[in-house]
């Protein structure tokens, strides 16, 4: 294994367990293979990838032998298929079939009268709120009237108004700024144990890490979806929870709602918010996707949600951190590089005169990576010590931890597809090809009970364990 993987690997480890789990981070039953370099980038993404994944699945293995009382099974990673991971909804190739695009027409970088900015419009609430500000329409339009203003008045009034846009930054910019400023030490996770209703019951006829294990998914776009789908590829019920009607962006469904069920409940309505409870007092994970204070808003802060159930591991993600005056902001992957640096400095690294930012959307992948260890180890923690864990992570934490990397710069370009031994799949919408999930458990494959679909497309209940 290269030192530098492992190295990385080993820091991952500490920052996703509770200050109260003392367990080292079991590199023996760690083997990683493949190049250290994959992905061209001013940063170690190929590392960041790599690590990310090493250590959920390593977590998930720990947490199979906990639950089996058994020997650790050995778990293989290579650095090549982590990276292809980090592309997998670039990769994702329908068959016969169209997938909408990834992007909204109006999304992207806009030179305005003093700076760059990136406007997000994938969401057609987020493009309506950038219509409105900018009475433009088109991508030609939209540029026209970007390019005669201010970009930081531009940023105040789209958020203002609704919507999603971040100025591009450099670093220094970004650690002076009070958002910034904030968040300038935020680690990738943060996890505090709180005791259990009672210790759970170790199952020695376990096949999956998580199996039989209850999901409860309220994550968007990528980072908590990729989560989510690690913890089902391995066995867990996840069920994923949206208002009826949501518009979640139709290209990325096919990869980040594989291996879940789908439910539609508005949690504003009693009966649908009964419903939601009954779910909770018998899930066992909750990984929430959305702004600072929406739960609390919904009248679910974390008080609420253990009163439910006192066993429940509670775990949160957002972009721009948990403290500062940024912590409810709307907020992407794009627009999180655009913000704190990694944007320009991918530029002045390539000598570019526009944005240059990371070569795959990785603070949203590396995120969800890390998120699934903090959830598995926490889980150990439920079943060897009677604790329950508060798990927070965001992108702008992720992004620290990246700045912290030493950069590779022996870069190989991403393989084309059809060198990443993509594997046959089925989604509703047809037969496709997809970047397997990485990492092996000796003895122990992925496996998807569900395959993907729409939202909203069965009910909301768990399947009997």
């Amino acid at each position: 294994m290269d030192n530098s993987f492992a190295d990385v690997a080993s820091r991952m480890w500490h920052a996703t367990g509770a200050d109260e789990d003392k367990a080292g981070w079991p590199a023996a039953q760690l083997t990683i293979t493949g190049p250290r370099a994959v992905l061209p980038a001013a940063f170690d993404v190929t590392g960041l990838a790599t690590g990310a994944v090493a250590v959920a699945t390593v977590a998930a293995a720990q947490f199979l032998a906990a639950r089996r009382q058994s020997k650790q099974p050995g778990v293989t990673v290579g650095s090549r298929e982590a990276c292809a991971a980090f592309a997998s909804e670039r990769l994702f190739t329908p068959v016969g079939w169209t997938r909408p695009p990834l992007w909204d027409p109006i999304a992207g970088n806009y030179r305005a009268a003093d700076a760059w900015i990136r406007l997000h419009t994938n969401y057609a609430n987020h493009r309506a709120a950038v219509e409105r500000v900018l009475g433009a329409y088109d991508r030609e339009a939209v540029q026209a009237a970007v390019a005669g203003l201010r970009a930081e008045e531009l940023e105040t009034a789209i958020v203002e108004a609704g919507g999603c846009a971040a100025v591009m930054h450099n670093r220094g910019q970004w650690m002076a700024s009070p958002p910034g400023a904030a968040t300038a030490d935020a680690p990738p996770l943060t996890v505090v144990e709180r005791l259990s209703s009672g210790a759970d019951a170790p199952n020695t006829s376990v096949q999956l890490p998580f199996e039989g294990l209850h999901v409860l998914d309220l994550t968007r776009v990528i980072a908590g979806p990729v989560c989510t789908k690690f913890l089902a590829g391995y066995g867990a019920d996840v069920l994923r929870i949206d208002p009826p009607g949501f518009g979640e962006v139709p290209s990325l469904l096919p990869e980040t709602t594989l291996g879940k069920r789908t439910a539609a409940l508005d949690l504003t309505a009693p009966a649908d918010r009964a419903t939601f409870e009954e779910l909770l007092a018998n899930a066992d994970v909750l990984v929430a996707g959305l702004r600072g204070d929406a739960l609390k808003g919904l009248g679910y802060d974390d008080e609420a949600l253990a009163a439910v159930n006192p066993g429940l591991i509670i775990a949160s993600l957002d972009a721009y951190g948990w403290d500062g005056p940024w912590r409810n902001r709307r907020g992407f992957d794009s627009l999180v590089q655009m913000s704190c640096g990694i944007a320009d400095d991918g530029a002045a690294a390539t000598a570019q005169t526009e944005p240059t930012p990371l070569p795959v959307q990785a603070l949203d992948h590396a995120t969800g990576w890390l998120l699934a260890t903090a959830v598995a180890r926490a889980l150990t923690r439920r079943l060897t010590h009677s604790r329950a864990a508060r798990i927070h992570g965001s992108l702008i934490g992720t992004a620290n931890l990246l700045y912290s990397l030493p950069p590779h710069h022996d870069h190989l370009a991403l393989a084309a597809p059809q060198d990443l031994a993509l594997v046959a799949t089925t989604t509703d919408w047809g037969p496709a090809r997809r970047v397997p999930l990485p990492g092996r458990i000796d003895g122990v494959p992925a496996h998807w009970s569900q395959q993907a679909g729409p939202l909203g497309r069965h009910k909301a209940q768990w399947v009997t364990r």
